[in-house]
Parts: C-alpha cells; structure tokens; sequence
C-alpha cells in the first residue's frame, strides 16, 4: 500500500513539473516575428529582413513562431486614423519581439530603412498601450515609414503572450504614432524632442486624470514652451485629440497590462501548481 502511495505521490509530481513551463510561466511564445505580406512574399526581402534580426537580436528563428501581416490588418486599423488604403504589395516593415529580455521596454530600429518612425515613437505608444516589457527590433527590406509595424508588433505581443489586446487599445496607440509622424512631417521639429514631451505631457494627464480637451490643449501648450518646440495649433490640437483617446482607455490598457503581467510573472500557472501540491501533499 505505501509503494502504491510513493508511487501515485512520484507520478503526481512529474506531472506537475510538466504543466510548469521553465523560465515564463503562462508565456506560449518567448520570440516572435512578424513579417510585412510584401516581405514575406519576395525571398530577397525575407532574406534581408531576416538577417537584421539575427545580426541585432541573436536569435534562433528557425525556433521562432512568425506570422504574416497583411494589407488587409494594416488598413484595418490605417481606415480608422489615415483613411489610407495599402495594397499587398506595399507592406514591408516587419518586427521581432523578445521577451527573454523582459526587465524593460526597449525598441531597436534599422535607420537605415525606416524613415519616419523613431524607436522613441514606437516605445513611446507602446507604453502607451500598457506594453512595458520585451525588447523590439523593427526593420523593413526597402526604404519605409514604418507605421504599418506597430500592428506587427502589437500582433508579436499577442502571439508570445496569447493576451488580446482590445481593439481601442491598439487604435489609439496607433493613432499616437501617426499623429506624432504627421508633426515631424509638418514642422522642424525632431522626433526625438517630440517624444519626449509627448511623454512628459501623458504622465501629467494620467497623474492629474484629466480628460478635459481645452485642459489637455494648455497642457500640451506649456510644455511646448518649456521645451522650445514650435508647432501649429492645429496639430496641437490633434495631439490633444490623441493624448485624450488613450485617457478614455485607460481602464482598457489598465486591464491589458495586469493580463500582461500576471502572464510574464507567472502569476496564474504558479498559483494553480502551488494549490495542486497543496492538494497532493495534504
């Protein structure tokens, strides 16, 4: 009867060391790669794109999970704040997102190729979206805006962790970063002294939880006078437009973030493998 009972207790316990995953707990993916369809298509601009992620990110890809994004996903979200319509044949930016690296947020970008969106701006909307963890390289194999790869990346997320992020969520994040890439188009204004003060300005509103457009208006204007940046009104106010759509989902990116972190620490499979030897050890 006791060998029966060690027995039951050592086969229990095998189990259990097999639905506890070794380094993420709850994680599906630790590396992902998404690939622009036009990229994906062409085996020169997979090539190409393929080894700037090996060369920056050191990863395996061959054990990587990858998945295509198509014009049909990038207009999706582009309709809503562009009113650009992509063909297929003009999606090119493509991501890889790390989370073995998952102390902080950090977003490499290939100079070289993506023209308008900054590694500032990328982090600056993640952030923004409640991604605070992993580490992103973004790369295109011909000349690109790289707008089109923030629906990658947040597609990367959702493929690693398997935590949907809510539709209003990633609209306004994407909105953020083409609000910011229409300002540097439009003014002298660098990406990266923009980033910071868009940065400044959504930490004053969060802290101080305004929603209030005209407050959100003077409090974007202060800070354009703190820190010598010349803008147009108007793209104040669009700025103030999206800086207000991401307050009114903060319960949205609140939610996402804690789903985030419960799957990166651990939190749901170590608490249900903690009350099973419990269970057995009683």
């Amino acid at each position: 009867m006791r060998k029966s009972t060690i027995g039951i207790v050592i086969l229990s316990i095998i189990v259990v060391g097999m639905i506890i995953p070794i380094g993420f707990s709850g994680q599906v993916d630790p590396v992902v790669v998404t690939y622009g369809e036009t990229t994906y298509a062409n085996s020169a601009y997979k090539n190409t794109v393929d080894t700037f992620f090996k060369n920056q990110a050191h990863a395996d890809l061959g054990n990587a999970n990858s998945k295509v994004i198509t014009a049909s996903e990038v207009n999706k979200i582009a309709s809503t704040i562009t009113g650009k319509t992509y063909g297929s044949n003009q999606i090119f930016s493509s991501a890889l997102v790390d989370l073995n690296d998952n102390d902080n947020l950090e977003v490499s970008v290939d100079k070289s190729k993506i023209t308008t969106i900054t590694g500032d701006m990328y982090l600056s909307a993640l952030k923004s979206a409640g991604i605070t963890k992993g580490h992103v390289y973004v790369t295109s194999p011909v000349t690109a805006t790289g707008e089109s790869a923030l629906a990658g990346i947040m597609n990367s997320y959702e493929v690693a962790t398997n935590v949907e992020i809510p539709d209003t969520v990633k609209e306004a994040a994407n909105n953020e970063i083409y609000t910011q890439a229409e300002i540097v188009k439009n003014s002298n204004v660098s990406s990266e002294k923009l980033s910071d003060m868009v940065d400044d300005v959504k930490e004053t509103v969060k802290e101080e939880n305004v929603t209030d457009h005209q407050t959100i208006v003077n409090i974007i204007q202060n800070y354009t006078v703190i820190n010598n940046i010349n803008i147009t009104n108007s793209d104040i106010e669009n700025l103030a437009t999206t800086i207000e759509q991401i307050q009114n989902v903060q319960g949205d990116i609140n939610n996402y973030e804690s789903q985030m972190s419960d799957v990166l620490n651990g939190t749901n499979t170590t608490d249900s493998a903690k009350g099973l030897f419990d269970g057995l050890f009683n």
